[in-house]
């Protein structure tokens, strides 16, 4: 039996906004659900730990391999996974489960899915966590534009702009890839601060060629997790997800007049100490931006936060769940 077959629920689909969505869902169908949204390069699984906590507790918890991911489908046009069709998803999910709110939780790229939902669609979202993921404002200018000039040509959001090129190098071999991902905070937050030649912060591309794959050490996940991961990559690629960054020009360009703020609404943020990519720094100009915001750090965290600390994450969440939506 496989880790996705032994550590998760039984899947699920629904057909929601023109696709089918694969999920998984776990607890008593009761209270407010709360939907657990994964990022890049990851899945529902990445929610296992989770998933078998909030059951425990009695909470409703749903996690889906969102667009582009896992067992969902894959459409082929890249802005097909602009902002409007992921959030859509996630609405069109709340629908099927037959809920009009619920509470969304997101990691990575999840998370920055999370925070539009109460701007786009504040009618079916009763809180938002952020895990790593801060709320940030509307950049002044064109979000590619700005990271090609603050981190140089090759940083990798800069780099996955090219059509075809990341989807091959990341897929050359997956398992590598995932094991150069998936890796302890020290590991990763050194490959990830190392500039290229050309001066370039966070150039995965290169520092993925570079890395020798028989380096055992730093990995975070046991080799059946591993490959539950490797093996589902394998099937569908990285395109999916990387289409998600595609959009990121598109997304702001479409964001213009959405609210600034978010107000009257339960908000909880969690920052990783250790993660290199999304900073605790990042998420210092909440309180500014979020009427009723709770802030808290996990110390000795790196990046795969839920997958990290589960027991903290867990510990977390699930307090603030019993004080803010109580059952």
């Amino acid at each position: 039996m496989s880790a996705l077959e032994s550590q998760m629920p039984p899947v699920q689909r629904a057909q929601v906004n023109g696709i089918e969505m694969a999920y998984y869902e776990a607890g008593p169908r009761e209270g407010v659900p709360v939907i657990l949204c994964h990022g890049f390069p990851e899945l529902a699984f990445s929610w296992r730990q989770q998933l078998k906590a909030f059951e425990a507790a009695g909470r409703w918890v749903v996690a889906p391999d969102q667009r582009g991911y896992g067992l969902s489908s894959r459409p082929d046009a890249v802005t097909d996974y602009d902002m409007e069709h992921l959030t859509g998803d996630l609405v069109g999910l709340l629908d099927h489960l037959g809920v009009e709110k619920a509470i969304f939780c997101g990691h990575d790229w999840g998370g920055i899915v999370v925070w539009q939902l109460p701007l786009m669609h504040p009618d079916r979202v009763a809180g938002v966590i952020g895990l790593n993921t801060p709320f940030m404002p509307r950049a002044p200018m064109d979000p590619i534009a700005l990271m090609r000039m603050r981190f140089g040509p090759d940083m990798y959001i800069v780099w996955f702009q090219t059509p075809g090129d990341a989807d091959a190098v990341l897929a050359a071999d997956v398992e590598k890839t995932m094991r150069f991902f998936m890796r302890k905070p020290a590991a990763l937050q050194a490959a990830a601060a190392q500039p290229t030649e050309g001066g370039s912060t966070f150039a995965f591309k290169e520092l993925l060629q570079r890395w020798d794959s028989t380096d055992a050490g730093n990995q975070l996940l046991t080799p059946e997790e591993l490959a539950a991961f490797v093996e589902t990559f394998q099937r569908t690629g990285f395109t999916g997800g990387i289409n998600w960054y595609r959009n990121f020009t598109r997304n702001w360009e479409r964001s213009e007049g959405l609210p600034a703020r978010i107000d009257r609404l339960p908000c909880l943020m969690i920052t990783a100490e250790k993660d290199a990519v999304l900073t605790p720094a990042m998420a210092e100009g909440m309180p500014g931006m979020i009427g009723d915001l709770e802030m808290h750090m996990i110390h000795g965290s790196g990046h795969w936060t839920q997958q990290e600390k589960p027991e903290e994450v867990n510990r977390l969440i699930l307090d603030w769940l019993d004080r803010r939506f109580p059952k």
